[in-house]
């Protein structure tokens, strides 16, 4: 009996510790954030266990008794990529686990509409299309898209006057006619304005730049050959109800950026925007006695409406003017002297009218009607050149959105009709087929296959006849491979075409002492072309976040239009290449950030961008081989505080001189522009920012005897000519130039500090 008493008693005591030991459990808490600020409504959930918790307004969970052993612990919610991590919970310990989700922000899902003409998650476009934030671009603050977008990887602003500082937008390396700028998806911003049309758009009324490289003739027609730059403007519903942004810098020049809404009813929202722009400090640091940077007066209003209408449906018209009164010249210049022969002076009067609305039609399929109108009066003086031109385009297009089965259909016509006149031989002669009115009808069609989850494959096609030169096709295709959440590779291919007016376009060509000259009559530029595009994103456990797009491009041309400036130093030459063209390269953009508060934005490009005539290879002219770009942020968050150093680098470049014995360097050096910001967002609804641009004190005439040739007889009233209007050289001009300021490949704009406000009312 006794036996079978400790038999029992040992039992029971066995089966009591291991009772003990099978409910040993422990806790788990942590807080949610993202920017230092508290995350509510976040789910939380312990993988394979199937509890799930929901954070507090403090951003704070819990979970109780939880039996001793490893897990993941993961975390979703609306906005944010998912995140988890590995935690091991002890016996009656309790274990902390913070997340931070700074870095999980679905950045790489926007909605974009640029690649396909179809609102679409970045993600998932078979198109590469590159967003661009207001924040980005605040974070070296411009008085203009133009300007803004040297920090763009890719992309470069090129000045084409040391005086009048008119310039263009390279995209891979192809001039400004190459690239078609868009408002709002409608192209609104013509050839002949393309950096005027990106001066002055108020900065508080955009929501996004959508970036596409390479040819979308197939959706947008002529002139998007390059690529596209697509400025979103702000939904007004979503925009603060009122904005404004203010800055001076140490040159005297000052900007001013106000945006507001107002409710017309109870069914229209009114955003409006206006940017207001004045340089009036006439500065000679290289001492030539011209302006080093072109003084400018410009104001541009924009208003936008959006209608609400039954069902959702989409209603909004925009409209903007733009003024701008601009020159530089000799120092001595002043309006009395515009157009004369006394003073030099480049003097540019620009208005613009622009119209722009997209309108679905009130049936059950999804059938919108975009239009624009615009008009452009230019009235400009180069010394005593006139340049007096009008451009009216107006513009429309219905599409038909169509889902059917893996198909997403999309349906289009288009209607172009372009004015064009001027007061310069282009319209009166010179061989030039060019029509005061053109028309440009088209049709486009274009099928989104979705094969599976992984695969996606479109097909486009454009047919477009032009008024002048006829009938003109562009096919296009491209394929994107999902190989997993984080891996996306993308092929496209396609052509593009373009109808060139040169005048419109190269103020090269008015803009100095050369003539013009077309021996012959010019066709369209015809391109091919193929990019291949990989996205990998990786997200760290402990809460960082790289991202690389890496892009590889090659654009073959027929009939490129080239502006030879070397046979002649008194001549431009423009004619059909007898030959080809080529545009290739390589490009990546790496994106980095840290739960710390540091991001890191780097971009690099290599281009190789040539004809090829007669078997012989001539690099393009102020083209550079390698770019590079980075933008580095910093939040001491505790302060408040941001610190963003950017900056840009460029290889050498070839540059048009003269004449054999031209004293100014053939190349380019290596050149880089860096800017450092501080800004103090520790009060209610201000911002205060300053800093310094142009660290290095960079100008292009370091280490050049001079920038503008002949600067002191910019007239050619003292240039000697022999028989065959060749210069000769003499002691007053022992290198045999004329006057001539195309030798240009930087901004003329030492270092210089700034300083601005912000202030907002949501």
């Amino acid at each position: 009996m006794k036996t079978w008493f400790t038999f029992l008693l040992m039992l029971l005591l066995s089966l009591s510790f291991a009772q003990k030991g099978f409910s040993q459990t422990g806790s788990i808490k942590g807080k949610i954030i993202s920017e230092g600020e508290a995350l509510s409504s976040m789910n939380i959930s312990v993988i394979g266990n199937e509890r799930i918790a929901k954070s507090d307004s403090a951003g704070n969970y819990s979970f109780l008794n939880i039996p001793v052993g490893e897990y993941r612990i993961q975390v979703t919610g609306v906005g944010f990529k998912k995140m988890d991590k590995s935690i091991r919970v002890l016996n009656d310990e309790q274990t902390v686990l913070n997340f931070d989700l700074s870095n999980f922000q679905t950045s790489l899902e926007e909605v974009v509409v640029t690649g396909t003409l179809k609102a679409v998650n970045r993600l998932e476009s078979p198109v590469p299309v590159e967003v661009y934030t207001p924040g980005y671009f605040r974070m070296n603050p411009t008085p203009s898209i133009f300007d803004a977008l040297q920090n763009v990887n890719g992309v470069r602003p090129q000045l084409n006057c040391n005086i009048c500082n008119t310039g263009d937008i390279h995209i891979n390396g192809l001039e400004g006619p190459y690239t078609m700028i868009l408002i709002d998806g409608m192209p609104i911003v013509s050839s002949l304005s393309t950096v005027y049309g990106l001066s002055g758009i108020p900065n508080s009324l955009v929501e996004q730049i959508e970036i596409v490289k390479g040819p979308a003739s197939s959706l947008y027609g002529s002139e998007a050959v390059g690529g596209l730059i697509n400025i979103i403007t702000k939904k007004p519903q979503n925009a603060p109800k009122f904005s404004a942004d203010f800055f001076s810098t140490s040159y005297l020049e000052h900007n001013a950026d106000l945006g507001f809404k107002f409710n017309a009813g109870n069914r229209a929202t009114v955003l409006t925007g206006l940017n207001y722009f004045n340089y009036s400090n006439p500065v000679d640091h290289n001492h030539d006695n011209f302006t080093d940077v072109t003084l400018q007066d410009r104001i541009s209003v924009f208003q936008k409406w959006e209608f609400k209408r039954k069902e959702d449906r989409k209603f909004s018209l925009g409209a903007r003017y733009l003024y701008e009164d601009r020159w530089g010249g000799e120092m001595q210049w002043n309006k009395s002297y515009r157009g004369g022969d006394q003073v030099y002076g480049e003097s540019i009067y620009t208005r613009r009218y622009e119209l722009i609305g997209n309108y679905q039609l009130p049936v059950k399929e999804k059938i919108f009607l975009g239009f624009s109108l615009n008009k452009h009066n230019q009235d400009s003086r180069y010394g005593t050149t006139s340049y007096i031109a009008e451009q009216q385009i107006g513009f429309g297009q219905v599409t038909w959105d169509k889902t059917t089965g893996n198909h997403d259909l999309l349906f289009g016509a288009a209607l172009r009709y372009t004015f064009y006149d001027d007061n310069t031989p282009a319209t009166t002669g010179l061989n030039q087929a060019i029509a005061k009115k053109t028309w440009l009808p088209g049709l486009f069609v274009q099928d989104e296959i979705t094969v599976n989850k992984q695969h996606k494959l479109l097909i486009g096609f454009r047919y477009d006849y032009n008024s002048v030169h006829g009938n003109i096709l562009t096919p296009r295709a491209a394929y994107k491979w999902s190989i997993n959440e984080n891996n996306i590779l993308r092929l496209n291919a396609g052509t593009g075409f373009r109808v060139v007016n040169i005048f419109t376009e190269d103020h090269a060509a008015l803009t100095g002492a050369r003539s013009v000259e077309i021996p012959n009559k010019l066709k369209p530029e015809k391109t091919y072309n193929v990019n291949l595009n990989y996205l990998k994103k990786i997200y760290t456990e402990n809460g960082n976040f790289i991202g690389i797009e890496s892009s590889a491009f090659y654009t073959y041309f027929n009939n490129r239009i080239i502006g030879n400036f070397d046979a002649d130093p008194n001549k431009i030459i423009y004619d059909n290449l007898n030959g080809y063209a080529v545009s290739k390269g390589f490009s990546t953009n790496v994106d980095v950030t840290f739960n710390s508060g540091l991001k890191l934005i780097l971009g690099a490009t290599y281009q190789d961008v040539a004809t090829v005539e007669d078997g012989i290879k001539t690099q393009q002219i102020l083209t550079e081989k390698v770019s590079g770009n980075w933008a580095v942020s910093y939040k001491i968050r505790p302060l408040k505080l941001s610190i963003d150093y950017t900056g840009n680098i460029y290889s050498p470049m070839r540059l048009p001189l003269l004449s054999a014995t031209d004293p100014r360097k053939e190349f380019s050096p290596i050149w880089s522009i860096q800017n450092i910001q501080f800004t103090y967002a520790g009060l209610d609804r201000f911002e205060l920012y300053g800093g310094v641009k142009n660290l290095l004190n960079w100008t292009p005439n370091k280490g050049n005897p001079f920038i503008i040739a002949r600067a002191n007889d910019p007239f050619d009233k003292n240039v000697q000519l022999d028989g065959g209007g060749k210069v000769i050289v003499s002691p007053d001009n022992p290198y045999g130039l004329t006057f001539d300021p195309s030798y240009v490949y930087g901004p003329n704009q030492g270092i210089r500090g700034f300083f601005g406000i912000r202030f907002t009312i949501k």
